[in-house]
């Protein structure tokens, strides 16, 4: 039986509205993204909310739990890090794969710089529940997993999004993180039913859920996390309290902050969401609207809710002083039955090695066609590719603003025509903090910064920048101050 911490209802914390999270009231949690805090300099609008007593959740985006490669060590240590300098109950993740190439496929690292979808197959849950085994294994308190939002559906699909959640949660004992404005986004962009998916799936398992804005341009819906949260994604809450009392609701907002009351009025319009979702949970069973039956790939037996169901059978019926879970004696184990034991696991070895060599090699194409320009991968709806390749451009351009704001600076109106132009001729394979010089680089070398004025800035920021080694030794820092000397005469 899973245990999961209540934690009531709760905002996204981001140091833009830092000062506003703190004065709201009636706030039980934040969620801070993991990447962007340091255990040992947290800010002090979080310091301040944990002395209050206020919860907080570190939420990692950077992980790719769902790629083929197994989980960094070194990203799960610093997830468990944060977990324990925020004093945590739970750490959460996305169900998603981030990057892809290297060894597993001969070919270069590419980074998407964005969450995309794991294809639902049996490959694909194979890998991800070995993955998921790894990270609860180095993390110090329990894991929880959020569904993605997505523009684009694999091919050949082996199963529904609930269906597929309902298995990686029995075979692991993961938690879920359930975005509802994910499962709208699903809807708009892929066809998905919600409402199908919240039948599906595990409702025990659900350590807390997601709920953020959007907007919808052209039949495809954009999850923004900047706009306010529409009444389809409400309506979507509200199917999920009336299936469960969810332990724990948060409101995200990324960009484009309003005034603090709208913030307020929205976490006051979920609040309402989930009492109207649970007066229809609480209504008597002949005037509640009978959701369909749904058939689940996962088996029955195995669930949680049989599982318990089966205890208290045995406890019934169990003789008098008998334990309530009885073995039955161990049969002997004989050296042909040891050979066939040893024969299985390497068996099964060779498939794990396989499927997760399908995996990589599907996700590198797929990336692949999204950031550097290859072929669409067979199957895909090439339109779909191409709105969400230029939407990882956008948001790729976004982020390096916020690495590195000097760059929109001194570029001014030219900066995202300049940065589209670098990113179709270089996937980013890095990181953005790489990205940002790899394209201050690429503007000097190709000579695309408009004015001296605008030149001589960039090198200065690209030279003061470019890495620990003595930038004389750097060749492209020799070619920098040989144009900057042609240009300025120092």
């Amino acid at each position: 039986m899973r245990h999961t911490a209540h934690l009531g209802t709760g905002m996204g914390w981001r140091p833009e509205i830092a000062e506003a999270v703190e004065r709201m009231p009636g706030l039980d949690w934040v969620e801070v993204v993991a990447e962007n805090v340091c255990p040992g300099h947290l800010p002090d609008s979080l310091r301040r909310l944990r002395e209050r007593g206020v919860t907080v959740v570190p939420h990692g985006v950077g992980l790719g739990i769902g790629g083929a490669e197994r989980p960094d060590p070194a990203r799960l240590a610093a997830l468990a890090e944060r977990a324990e300098a925020l004093g945590s109950p739970l750490v959460t993740e996305h169900i998603a794969f981030v990057r892809a190439g290297g060894e597993l496929t001969a070919s270069p690292r590419l980074e998407a710089g964005h969450l995309l979808p794991v294809p639902r197959t049996k490959d694909s849950l194979d890998v991800l529940c070995e993955h998921v085994r790894i990270a609860q294994d180095a993390l110090p308190v329990p894991l929880a997993l959020e569904n993605i939002a997505a523009l684009v559906a694999w091919p050949g699909e082996e199963m529904t999004e609930g269906q597929f959640l309902y298995d990686l949660a029995d075979r692991t004992g993961v938690r879920l993180l359930i975005d509802v404005a994910n499962l709208h986004t699903n809807h708009v962009n892929r066809g998905e039913d919600p409402c199908a998916a919240l039948d599906e799936l595990p409702v025990e398992a659900i350590a807390y859920v997601h709920v953020a804005g959007g907007f919808e341009r052209d039949g495809v819906w954009h999850d923004s996390h900047a706009h306010p949260v529409t009444q389809p994604v409400l309506d979507v809450l509200a199917e999920l309290a009336s299936r469960v009392s969810p332990p724990g609701v948060l409101l995200e907002r990324d960009e484009n902050f309003p005034a603090p009351e709208e913030l307020e009025q929205e976490l006051r319009a979920i609040r309402r969401t989930l009492a109207t979702g649970e007066a229809r949970r609480l209504l008597p069973a002949r005037t509640r609207t009978a959701a369909p039956a749904r058939t689940r790939t996962a088996t029955p037996a195995r669930t949680p809710a049989v599982r318990e169901r089966a205890a208290e059978l045995v406890a019934v019926g169990r003789p008098s002083g008998a334990p309530l879970h009885m073995e039955p004696a161990a049969p002997e184990v004989t050296e042909d039955d040891s050979e066939r034991e040893g024969e299985a696991e390497g068996e099964n070895d060779d498939r794990s090695r396989t499927a997760r060599q399908r995996l990589a090699l599907a996700q590198a194409a797929l990336l692949s066609a999204l950031v550097a320009g290859t072929p669409a991968p067979e199957g895909f709806d090439r339109q779909r590719l191409t709105v969400q390749s230029r939407a990882l451009t956008a948001k790729r351009a976004d982020v390096i603003a916020k690495v590195a704001p000097e760059l929109p600076v001194i570029l001014g109106d030219t900066y995202r025509r300049a940065f589209f132009s670098y990113a179709g001729k270089r996937p980013m394979t890095g990181g953005y903090r790489r990205d940002a010089l790899d394209f201050a680089e690429y503007l000097l070398l190709a000579g695309e910064s408009e004015s001296p004025g605008a030149r001589r800035e960039l090198s200065d920021w690209w030279l003061a920048r470019s890495g620990p080694a003595p930038v004389s030794a750097h060749p492209v820092a020799r070619f920098v101050r040989r144009a900057r000397y042609t240009l300025t005469g120092r």
